[in-house]
């Protein structure tokens, strides 16, 4: 930024004037939605909260005569903003239409204070506006430290300190070009959820339904009944390690596999622990047998991007014999095909630390449907080039997500 004028980085070819400070409440008038959870319905008015704000779709909604009562002098319109004033501060969306929208008071609804607001101001450039850098500190700096999560009032919203171009035709190419990035993001979200559902149907079709020993969907050439049989015969414990401790230090998440522990916690959280590890080499497993949100019943990754790591003792560490495939074995667990025999062994439920009370050699006899070892192959192979395409389109949505970021750093004054 130059130092003695109010100016952007980056500026569309033509538009040269200063920017100017000024407050956000000039322009809008600042609502909250309502502070009581409303009785839901069945179908009604749409309800809004912090967790639709990306899409301001909601499964959840209120009667329209509750909705009159609530919102007399505060109904979202088309043009209108909602924000986030709870937890993640500064998160906008842009009203599209006058259908009926209710919103808890978790959000704000910034209203255009009068008739001739878009004379004077576009609604896609202040929606990001207060979406840059600038704006975003500004609204941090007057919430209130005391809360947790961290809130902001609806009459300090009003005070926030923008910096603005007045020029019109700049407001519109800059929103557009915002708006233009955003459609981007969510084409890209779209297609990982896509993928994600492609996945999820593949694990519920690629192995055989509870007491069933053929799966409904199969690679040509394979016509066998599936064999139920103990884990143990096709795998073996691993366990100890030879002593080196500078190897990577390794641990699950429940979500995203095998993370090194600088990665996940800033550090090695191992500490003197670490002599205990196991030595975990490529293409063994680990079964975490922690109760998690995405797996209650614990999980198997096999390890692919470390030729040998350092892993929790705590884990049940595995090796394939040459009867099975490591990459079947993981999505078996993964596709939660194994979790009515888990559930068997469970008796008190997790420990204090989180941890199911599943010694391995209970893990171990646990008996599950296996495939000769081909199909096995096949089946893992499928499963992990979808993974593999999962992983491309989040990097992709990762870039996008970046690119934008430097264009509200840049494309707004600091």
């Amino acid at each position: 930024m130059n130092k003695h004028k109010l100016l952007p980085n980056i500026r569309f070819k033509g538009f040269e004037d200063e920017w100017e400070d000024t407050v956000l409440g000039k322009f809008v008038k600042v609502y909250d939605g309502v502070h009581q959870t409303p009785k839901y319905k069945n179908n009604g008015v749409p309800f809004v909260s912090v967790e639709n704000i990306s899409n301001l779709y909601t499964n959840k909604f209120i009667s329209k005569s509750d909705f009159d009562n609530n919102f007399k002098n505060s109904k979202p319109t088309s043009g209108d903003l909602l924000m986030t004033r709870i937890g993640d501060i500064g998160t906008v969306n842009f009203v599209k239409n006058n259908n009926d929208l209710a919103y808890y008071v978790s959000l704000a609804l910034l209203k255009p204070k009068t008739k001739d607001f878009k004379k004077y101001m576009n609604s896609y450039f202040l929606m990001y506006l207060i979406e840059s850098p600038r704006t975003k500190k500004e609204l941090w700096k007057r919430t209130l430290h005391i809360a947790f999560p961290k809130k902001i009032n609806k009459n300090e919203i009003s005070k926030v300190n923008l910096c603005i171009c007045f020029n019109w035709k700049e407001q519109q190419k800059i929103g557009n070009l915002f708006a233009k990035l955003d459609k981007l993001l969510g084409l890209q979200r779209q297609n990982i959820d896509k993928l994600e559902l492609l996945k999820k149907t593949l694990l519920q079709m690629l192995f055989p339904k509870h007491d069933t020993k053929i799966p409904e969907l199969r690679f040509k050439g394979f016509k066998n009944e599936w064999e139920k049989e103990k884990l143990k015969g096709y795998i073996e414990k691993v366990s100890g390690n030879d002593g080196r401790m500078n190897l990577p230090t390794l641990t699950i998440s429940a979500a995203k596999g095998w993370m090194n522990q600088n990665e996940r916690f800033s550090n090695n959280i191992a500490g003197k622990e670490q002599k205990n590890y196991t030595l975990l080499k490529k293409g063994e497993l680990s079964y975490n047998h922690g109760n998690s949100k995405l797996f209650k019943y614990g999980v198997v990754y096999e390890l692919i991007n470390y030729d040998e790591a350092l892993v929790p003792k705590i884990y049940h560490s595995f090796r394939v014999n040459s009867k099975a495939s490591a990459r079947f074995i993981e999505y078996l667990f993964r596709g939660k095909k194994v979790d009515r025999e888990l559930r068997k062994l469970v008796t008190s439920g997790a420990r204090m630390d989180g941890l199911l009370n599943i010694n391995f050699n209970n893990f171990e006899n646990i008996k599950l449907y296996f495939p000769e070892k081909a199909e096995q192959q096949k089946i893992g192979n499928l499963l992990s080039k979808v993974d593999q395409l999962i992983e491309l389109e989040n990097k992709k949505l990762e870039n996008l997500q970046q690119f934008k970021k430097c264009f509200l750093q840049n494309m707004f004054v600091e």
